[in-house]
């Protein structure tokens, strides 16, 4: 008797949507075929499409053709922009954004675990130490999944990174060609949490999904399943 799929919501990167997301992840659905049941979220902020070719996140992998851009919150409060180097005392948008979450998970859970992309991975971390800390009891993860992640430097949010570990078992993947959240940035994420699981690949700004990366995604998903 085959198992069932692990069921993981996923929250896409700056502006990006749930949709474009999906689109974006067909190899990694292809990749783990059977084993997983990936559903989608969209952040519920819009922004205004990018001038050009320009963005304060271009590498995300959404374009300026991509419709309906959004994001978890921004950095900038008078621009709603957001830029994931750029220092703040205050963000604006993330309340709301958990509440998205919690809705997604209330109307379409149980979860098993989380996946997060580039601003939505840094926003996985946080959510994981809300459930943690049982702020929020609606979250259940067993396990996140966080891509080309970092670090918020919101002075705001840095209680996010404080006390402990975060025991949530996770696995953390980047790129050493990321030009838009750099192979360093993710590396400050690591110390979050006890015992990280990391898978590094040779490229830039996107979930990989090469057949070289399925053993390590395998490894990891099994012990939930």
């Amino acid at each position: 008797m085959s198992k069932a799929p692990l069921r993981i919501l996923c929250v896409h990167g700056y502006r990006q949507n749930g949709s474009t997301f999906r689109e974006k992840t067909g190899a990694l659905r292809k990749l783990l075929k059977k084993r997983v049941e990936l559903v989608f979220v969209s952040a519920p902020h819009r922004l205004p499409p990018p001038p050009g070719n320009t963005a304060e996140e271009s590498g995300t992998g959404a374009g300026p053709g991509d419709e309906d851009p959004r994001g978890w919150w921004f950095s900038d409060t008078e621009a709603r922009s957001f830029d994931a180097g750029q220092e703040c005392e205050e963000s604006l948008g993330l309340e709301e954004s958990v509440d998205t979450v919690k809705g997604a998970v209330k109307e379409f859970g149980p979860f098993d675990g989380i996946l997060g992309f580039s601003q939505g991975a840094a926003l996985v971390a946080m959510l994981c130490f809300l459930q943690e800390q049982k702020l929020e009891p609606e979250f259940c993860f067993r396990f996140a999944i966080l891509v080309a992640g970092f670090c918020s430097a919101c002075s705001q949010h840095q209680r996010y990174y404080k006390g402990p570990p975060l025991t949530t078992p996770s696995l953390h993947i980047f790129g050493a060609e990321d030009r838009v959240i750099p192979e360093r940035m993710s590396k400050d994420l690591l110390p979050v949490f006890h015992d990280p699981q990391i898978l590094t690949h040779p490229g830039g700004h996107f979930v990989p999904a090469a057949s070289a990366h399925r053993q390590t995604y395998q490894d990891f998903l099994q012990r939930f399943q």
